[in-house]
């Protein structure tokens, strides 16, 4: 979403510019961190009620890799920033995507550098985007800049989607169960409850508890929905606060076996961040800055930002991080040896690929884990609801089948035996 705002530099020069963001909050936060003074922002356009329900700023991951690759391979073909920002602008068919890049190639006529000129775009460009941006342009090595982020996109963009497909499978089996059996105790279960009650037969234990579960679902079923809407409505609201964030954060990476996939993901995330940060020439306490604000999770967040005062005060990287029980003990003294013989960026590459590796072995670990437990599982549920609902109508069917048999009149059991008699005689 585009804003317009009105702000003011440290110098007191007056500011008019926009700035695309996911909301007001992103937008204001993008410019205070620029150093201006706010003195009015509002969206350029009103939005209509069908804007209002997307979600997200609607630019996948895989659309900024290829966008970068783009742009990398037009730099290496001496084409001009500005001619290249004009040229992507107008093939691209993503509407945000394509208006974003026509306001880069704006600011660039009017003499803006490329990072200044992608840092208005948060929704697109995130910080550590930026920061490589401006590294190239220091260096002069744009393409290579360019080809390091589609790299470092791509590997991002595949370990975090391998990782996320890995938890949608169970996820959509839970719930498509719990709602099925939502229904079985909503709809089915009473109907079966009523006539095993009425025909006065004992009712086995297990059976009781299946109806009282069916009866509590009939009985508050609307309570309980409301009550889990409301729950819901907090606990987002709740997540959305600093506490909440790492309360949650904390809490995925205590959930057994997916936490540990969850923290070799993050931990290959940091390395990835600041090996091609500190590869790049950005100095080590930007690198730590930037990796903290992009790493994704609200723990490594703080431990982050943590080790960057103690880096600032004189303390080397390796012994900030020694003090968390979250950053195993390899990765900080891989991280002190590469500190000690000056390869610290090729070792961090290094322990990239190898969480890389880590994870996309933990993912496939857990597919192939998932499978037959969710089948045991959904067997077991539906087998004791089956059991405890048949048990009794078999009871019921043999008790009246047994007694139709045994108050038969006396006329029609003798006519029965004169049949079979006769039967035999011929």
């Amino acid at each position: 979403m585009l804003f317009n705002y009105q702000a003011l530099e440290n110098s007191g020069k007056r500011v008019v510019g926009s700035i695309e963001a996911v909301s007001l909050d992103v937008a204001v936060g993008s410019l205070q961190k620029r150093g201006l003074i706010i003195a009015s922002i509002e969206p350029a356009e009103k939005e209509s009620w069908l804007s209002k329900l997307r979600f997200g700023s609607g630019v996948s991951n895989k659309d900024i890799v290829i966008l970068s690759r783009q742009v990398a391979t037009l730099f290496e073909a001496q084409v001009s920033a500005l001619k290249i920002f004009t040229l992507l602008s107008g093939e691209m068919e993503n509407e945000v995507i394509k208006k974003s890049l026509s306001q880069v190639a704006d600011d660039l006529q009017s003499g803006s550098s490329i990072s200044k000129a992608l840092a208005k775009h948060p929704a697109l460009f995130s910080e550590f985007y930026v920061n490589m941006v401006k590294s190239g342009e220091e260096t002069g090595k744009l393409n290579d800049t360019f080809n390091y982020l589609a790299d470092y996109l791509d590997r991002n963009y595949e370990v975090v989607s391998k990782a996320r497909n890995a938890l949608i499978y169970p996820a959509f089996v839970i719930t498509v169960f719990v709602a099925v059996m939502i229904l079985m105790f909503s709809v089915i279960v009473p109907k079966i409850s009523a006539i095993i009650v009425e025909s006065g037969q004992q009712i086995p234990f297990y059976t009781q508890i299946v109806f009282g579960i069916s009866d509590f679902f009939v009985d508050y079923g609307f309570v309980l929905s409301v009550a889990l809407v409301i729950l819901g409505f907090f606990a987002i609201r709740y997540t959305r606060t600093t506490e909440g964030r790492a309360q949650w954060a904390r809490f995925r990476l205590n959930i057994p076996y997916v936490g540990n996939l969850y923290r070799k993901l993050y931990l290959s995330i940091i390395a990835d961040n600041m090996n091609t940060m500190v590869l790049s020439g950005i100095p080590m306490v930007k690198a730590i800055e930037v990796t903290a604000a992009v790493v994704g999770n609200e723990v490594y967040r703080q431990i982050l930002e943590e080790s960057l005062l103690a880096v600032r005060g004189g303390s080397s990287f390796s012994q900030s991080l020694s003090q968390y029980e979250e950053i195993p003990g390899m990765l900080v003294q891989m991280i002190r040896v590469g500190e000690e013989s000056g390869e610290l960026g090729s070792i961090l590459g290094t322990m990239a690929r190898f969480y890389q590796r880590e994870v996309i072995n933990a993912v496939d670990t857990l597919v192939g884990m998932i499978e037959p437990i969710m089948i045991v599982l959904l067997g077991v549920g539906v087998g004791v609801l089956m059991a405890s609902v048949l048990i009794p109508i078999y009871d019921i069917a043999n008790s009246v089948g047994g007694s139709h048999c045994h108050h038969r009149h006396p006329l029609v059991r003798s006519a029965g035996l004169s049949q079979y008699r006769a039967r035999q005689r011929q």
